[in-house]
């Protein structure tokens, strides 16, 4: 994106005055309250800020405040709740970057949304419109959202960007096997990549697994050109991007030569018991209940499985029933169950991300206790 004229900015800065004036003289002003946030260091200022004092705009945007900086002074005027936001949004953002993090449009959001409040919605009264029950912050996210639960990665620290990821961050570290349910942009493939990579990387399992059903191709494979990775990579390129993200190009290659990130299609995994390993499956709902039993049925040892799948994108053949579905219906009621093995791990854990509503028809009738034999 090009840079902004002399004039933009002028007209930018022009702006702001006209809407801090408008504020002053504005009724009911004398109830506004005034936040003043003093921040040492001017290095880390102007990437708080952003170019062009983009990310303070985004801010004013968001929670219907005003902030002007003097300095390393910002003054925050507007709703007594909106200013407080504010204040604790920058700086969990400064905290960030006294890590070394960078910052980027979305964690701006991410943390607004980590403190309670809904981007780009504000209340008849002016201040943030807070977040439902289940977009509440939760325990851990404090002054440094999501500061209690990270991922670390070779590239990058990941962190939430809304409650509901957090959920689905803590249930990937605490769980055994891990159903996220969600959209797409919701980060449930994005996080299980990232997650199985920290389990790599600390030596906590030997290798990570990929797989997706085949769909378009109708699992038959055959006679596709090429070896079998370069089959279904045209599947698998979601799973690529992410790993890619999360480490170094070389090392990508490097680990995927060696085999300690492999690619495994799900029709070729029958009979396999995959130990030792984080196995990610991606569009599981394109799976028939008997993929998915099979693919379950393939824990091994000190294994961490992570199912990700959105019920609303369905590409199976009419009258096919979802495997994702079935094996929701079956596992419901067991996702508290512990582990045998670890006390400090649970089995199963299911998250339904934000917007992740089951399609009609789509859940399975559960059968008698004793036939749930997955």
């Amino acid at each position: 994106m090009s840079s902004l004229t002399e004039v933009q900015k002028v007209q930018i800065r022009k702006n702001r005055m006209q809407q801090e004036q408008a504020r002053a003289h504005a009724p009911g002003q004398d109830d506004a309250a005034r936040v003043i946030l003093d921040l040492e260091n001017n290095r880390l200022l102007a990437a708080l800020y952003g170019p062009h004092d983009r990310h303070l705009a985004r801010i004013e945007q968001t929670l219907d405040v005003v902030i002007v900086n003097r300095g390393n002074r910002l003054l925050i005027t507007g709703a007594p709740g909106a200013c407080e936001m504010a204040a604790q949004v920058l700086q969990a953002l400064y905290q960030r970057l006294e890590r070394g993090e960078i910052l980027e449009q979305g964690d701006l959001d991410g943390t607004v949304r980590m403190m309670g409040g809904s981007p780009g919605l504000v209340d008849a009264g002016g201040g943030p419109k807070a977040a439902s029950p289940s977009q509440k912050p939760m325990p851990g996210g404090g002054a440094d959202a999501g500061g209690g639960v990270r991922i670390n990665t070779r590239n990058r620290i990941i962190q939430p960007r809304s409650p509901m990821q957090e959920r689905y961050m803590a249930a990937l570290q605490s769980t055994l096997m891990t159903f996220g349910i969600g959209p797409a942009g919701t980060g449930k493939t994005y996080l299980a990549v990232a997650m199985a990579v920290s389990r790599m990387l600390s030596g906590d399992v030997e290798r990570i697994i990929l797989s997706r059903p085949a769909v378009e191709a109708g699992e038959n494979l055959g006679f596709l050109p090429g070896d079998l990775k370069e089959k279904v990579d045209p599947y698998l390129r979601p799973l690529y991007d992410a790993l890619y993200d999360m480490m170094p190009a070389d090392q990508v290659e490097k680990r995927l030569l060696s085999g300690q990130i492999e690619v495994a299609p799900l029709a070729y995994m029958r009979g396999r018991t995959l130990a030792n390993a984080c196995v990610i499956l991606d569009e599981a709902q394109n799976t028939t209940p008997v993929q998915m039993k099979m693919f379950l049925t393939r824990f091994g040892e000190n294994s961490h499985m992570m199912i990700c799948g959105d019920p609303s994108q369905v590409d199976l053949p009419p009258h096919t029933q979802s495997g994702l579905m079935s094996a929701l219906a079956i596992l419901e009621d067991v996702e508290a169950l512990p582990s045998s093995a670890s006390r400090k791990k649970m089995w199963c854990a299911i998250l339904w991300l934000p917007g992740s509503l089951p399609p009609m028809n789509a859940k399975a009738p559960k059968r008698p206790k004793s036939d749930r034999d997955i």
